[in-house]
């Protein structure tokens, strides 16, 4: 089973000790070794609950039916029985990690479990992500067997903004709650309307649990209610916990308990984040390894914009090229582990690091779209975080939904104004513990028999009083790029009202990042690219659709995209040097 792990070299030259007690000279070299950084408690233990796979509505019927909290599934959920790969047939399924268990977080946020990278079974590294287009869930009543959206990779997924929302459709404002929406929501198998069961279910797990179990053992043995209670004199020290996390388990509420458990799952998956220096520079992969090479700048100067960083960047690296002064990351220079791919920063990274970089400060003309070598893909994705954690219509909604029921369809679907939605929440909105009724046809997986559904993202997020939390984050991102620089009191009054700025929300989904795609695939929100080069052909189409006034809700930085079938290859490389060995 994969873990995460701290680990850290030390050669350590130990000129003193070079004798033992029997006089034997031992060689310094015996003192350099490698020495594994215990995580901090919160961490830890937050692994483990990440892991415990009985938090799920599955065991709970197990239990209900005369099983015993400390006792393996007789049978497991079925939908655990194969890890789903889009790579391969049916057939060639290998046999899921938590086959003849329950669901548990890591059950879509793979890492090693499934062993390295090979090319005939398409298994290999994770970077806290899944094999599918689409996760499977557990089968429940209403009828669902995938989640709406890809499994995201929850590496670098915490990293610190200002406008601080999580998931998708920015459905969460922080970890804790995404953790709690999580465990008592779909992918657990807990149906809308059954939130005050699932905590009751999990506090009983809490209280219950007696370290015994093959993941216990995995962490000492220790039950959770001496885990998180944190005063038993005998614990390691590796697992005694803050008290800011920690519960008195026999007198805490299910509340508590289930708010303690969400708390160390958070802290866990907040800690997950690609390499960096003692300096904050990610540091591990061959684009890292070329700034640093050449002495560039690796991140913003203090109050300066990722955008402003990147452009600034861009040029530097431009007059270094232009001195014939630039110095390129060779085999010479590190190799990969877990890609199938050189561990290089060359020519042609370096003309894909100049498309992506690239933008107009002006409309496009038609020469700029017949030589392409424009991606300003730095409207969205600028360095060094290649996100800039907002909400965008790339066009991915409306190319599947028209996949499926023909071109211009998504441009013509009915969609609700505020006013009818607010009036019948029950027949457009997501399914919640306010509304457990609701038909979600706007937050569900399109398909040809049901031409009313689709995914709109942010759309069912925004201004529904269901979600209360993340309102002010996403009016203020929605009305910021309504405004498009123009914050006069007036536009805002005008512009800014929920009944104009929902038609805006249509199709919006949050940035995602873009270090180590290559174990994140399939890509997209839907999962339908199979490949980098699918990803960039589809803002290559999109872009057009936009300019076109074909493309229903598109953001205006699509306009300024210009990219021909020759930019995909240097694209793809230099996305592709974003790769690291994460582990």
């Amino acid at each position: 089973m994969g873990t995460k792990k701290h680990v850290l070299i030390h050669s350590l030259t130990v000129l003193g000790l070079l004798l033992t007690l029997s006089g034997t000279l031992i060689a310094p070299q015996a003192f350099s070794q490698e020495i594994e950084e215990l995580d901090p408690a919160e961490i830890s233990n937050g692994e483990r609950l990440f892991l415990e796979t009985r938090f799920a509505q599955f065991f709970k019927t197990f239990i209900d039916n005369g099983g015993d909290t400390n006792t393996p599934l007789s049978q497991g959920d079925p939908s655990l029985d194969k890890a789903v790969n889009w790579q391969v047939t049916p057939d060639q399924f290998a046999d899921g990690p938590f086959a003849g268990q329950s669901m548990n977080c890591r059950s879509c946020h793979f890492v090693d479990e499934l062993g390295v990278e090979d090319p005939l079974i398409g298994y290999g590294m994770r970077t806290y992500s899944d094999f599918s287009r689409r996760s499977p869930i557990p089968a429940r009543e209403d009828g669902k067997t995938v989640t709406v959206r890809n499994s995201p990779s929850l590496v670098n997924a915490s990293l610190r903004r200002k406008n601080f929302f999580l998931h998708f459709d920015a459905e969460f404002k922080t970890m804790v709650d995404l953790v709690k929406g999580t465990l008592s929501g779909r992918n657990y198998g807990w149906l809308a309307g059954e939130g005050t069961a699932a905590i009751t279910h999990v506090a009983r797990i809490v209280r219950e649990d007696d370290g015994t179990g093959d993941l216990a053992s995995e962490f000492e043995s220790l039950s959770y209610s001496t885990l998180l209670t944190g005063t038993d004199p005998t614990l390691p020290e590796g697992f005694k916990l803050p008290e800011e996390f920690r519960v008195d388990v026999a007198n805490a509420t299910d509340e508590e308990l289930f708010q303690a458990v969400s708390k160390l799952i958070a802290a866990y998956t907040e800690d997950l984040a690609f390499s960096q220096d003692d300096d904050g520079n990610f540091n591990l992969s061959p684009y890292d390894v070329f700034l640093e090479t050449n002495e560039l700048p690796r991140q913003p100067r203090k109050w300066e914009s990722d955008i402003s960083y990147s452009k600034r960047l861009l040029r530097k690296v431009k007059r270094l090229e232009q001195k014939g002064l630039i110095q390129f990351v060779t085999t010479n220079e590190g190799s990969f582990e877990f890609h199938e791919q050189p561990f290089v920063f060359g020519e042609k990274e370096l003309q894909g690091l100049k498309i992506f970089f690239k933008g107009k400060n002006r409309q496009l003309r038609p020469s700029d779209l017949t030589q392409g070598k424009i991606g300003n893909c730095t409207a969205c994705h600028a360095a060094p975080n290649f996100t800039d954690f907002q909400l965008h219509n790339t066009g991915i909604a409306q190319a599947e939904y028209d996949g499926i029921h023909g071109a211009g369809s998504f441009a013509n679907l009915d969609i609700p104004g505020l006013w009818r939605r607010i009036h019948n929440p029950n027949a457009f909105l997501p399914a919640t513990e306010q509304h457990p009724t609701a038909q979600e046809p706007f937050r569900a997986v399109p398909s040809a028999p049901t031409p009313q559904q689709t995914d709109l993202g942010v759309w069912n997020i925004f201004a529904n009083p269901d979600f209360p939390k993340t309102q002010p984050q996403i009016w203020r991102t929605l009305c910021k790029d309504v405004l498009n620089g123009n914050f006069h009191v007036w536009n805002i009054i005008r512009h800014c009202r929920p009944s104009r700025l929902l038609p805006k929300s249509i199709a919006r989904f949050k940035t995602p990042g873009l270090r180590d795609l290559s174990h994140s695939a399939p890509f997209s929100h839907t999962g339908q690219a199979d490949t980098l080069d699918d990803v960039i052909r589809g803002y290559i189409n999109n872009s057009e659709l936009r300019r076109e006034g074909e493309l229903r809700n598109g953001d205006r930085q699509l306009k300024g995209i210009a990219l021909i079938e020759e930019d995909i290859a240097p694209l793809t490389a230099f996305l592709k040097s974003l790769n690291e060995d994460y582990n």
